[in-house]
């Protein structure tokens, strides 16, 4: 089962196997909230019995009634866009199937997890071919006119653009740009000559993918969006993005968003435009950001910043059980601990017994439950 969390990436997902099926043997299923009736009925069956043996999905996977023959792997894409539950939701529709998650900027929580020895880590550090990485700059709120003629260079030259503000209207909180205001706005100054678009999660789902789906053909030049375009959007042509009150986004979205431009052969350009009252600690976090584009960085520095959450717990953010500084300091330590930790486990036959899986499910209980740890010893 492959999880993402939008409609629009699944759609995507969906038809890269499908062009993929007949290689690998693959017979791919698509299950989303859209899907009613008979049909859904139908798709359910199909993967009950195994006829589909690949079905990619968004939340709909982890619902009532999906039920797998044999449930092997469990592929979260965008897995920073998932709480604790739905990942954990979606492992336990099996038997301990292999779990593999996939992020380009990961959590605080799940970074952590990596260094306790929790997660595997695979890198795959080189881009695709031809793509170059993003430029990010920081734009004073006093040089926003430079910045419009620098949008209309690029629209000139036929490329698109992406505005992204932190509200969908006025009324939300004073002195934020919203998404309506600056679709008005950007109407008013760019005329006729160039079409302006909006997008936000509170558009019904299907004029949402309408506007999105406009904007990937290119009939929009310009797209005005909150987060919701953060995963999923995929236009090549899109080389320029706009990030109005940055400072009220994480690091890791803010990654997730220039992302979203310099896919194609043009290099891509982020613009973070900062606000008067912006603090020296919300400066820091913008050099981070123009410094690399290493996801893997960035998420340390999110980490350092917000903390890891718990992990026995469901709090993604936050301080947690231990100083994660203390241990990202002494890496060799986790290192040895996991590898002694293997050890025992691989020495002892009665633990990969089936009919021991309940005593499995009832001791990660006990584990994760706050009250009892670490005072709960098991044999």
């Amino acid at each position: 089962a492959v999880m993402a969390p939008t409609r629009l990436l699944a759609e995507q997902h969906a038809g890269a196997f499908h062009a993929l099926s007949e290689a690998l043997d693959l017979r791919p299923g698509l299950l989303t909230a859209s899907l009613k009736g008979p049909e859904r009925g139908r798709l359910l069956e199909e993967v009950r019995s195994g006829e589909i043996n690949l079905v990619i999905g968004t939340h709909a996977l982890v619902q009532e009634g999906v039920c797998f023959k044999r449930f092997g792997l469990a592929v979260i894409d965008e897995q920073q866009r998932f709480g604790v539950r739905a990942r954990a939701a979606l492992a336990g529709k099996g038997e301990s199937p292999h779990v593999l998650v996939l992020t380009a900027t990961p959590i605080p929580r799940t970074l952590a997890m990596t260094a306790y020895g929790d997660l595997d880590i695979s890198l795959i550090e080189d881009r695709p071919e031809g793509r170059l990485p993003v430029i990010t700059r920081v734009v004073e709120e006093d040089r926003k006119r430079e910045l419009a003629l620098f949008l209309e260079g690029r629209m000139d030259s036929g490329q698109q653009v992406i505005v992204v503000c932190p509200a969908v209207e006025a009324s939300e909180e004073a002195g934020l740009k919203d998404v309506e205001t600056m679709t008005e706005g950007l109407e008013r100054l760019y005329g006729d000559r160039y079409r302006v678009g909006m997008v936000h999660g509170r558009l019904p789902e299907e004029e949402r993918l309408r506007v999105m789906e406009r904007f990937r053909r290119g009939e929009l030049n310009l797209l005005v969006a909150t987060t919701v375009i953060e995963v999923g959007m995929h236009v090549p042509n899109a080389t320029v993005i706009v990030v109005e009150h940055p400072e009220r986004f994480g690091l890791a979205q803010l990654h997730q968003l220039r992302g979203r431009v310099g896919r194609g052969s043009v290099q891509g350009t982020c613009c973070l435009v900062r606000s008067p009252e912006l603090s020296e600690r919300g400066m820091a976090r913008m050099k981070a950001l123009v410094e690399t584009d290493d996801g893997f960085r960035i998420a340390e520095q999110d980490l350092l910043m917000r903390g890891q959450g718990e992990l026995t717990g469901l709090r993604q953010a936050g301080s947690g059980e231990l100083d994660l500084e203390d241990v990202l300091a002494h890496p060799q330590l986790v290192r040895e601990a996991k590898r002694a930790a293997e050890e025992i486990l691989e020495g002892d036959p009665e633990l990969g017994r089936p009919e021991h899986a309940p005593l499995r499910r009832m001791v990660d209980g006990i584990l994760k439950s706050r009250d009892s740890w670490p005072v709960v010893r098991v044999r």
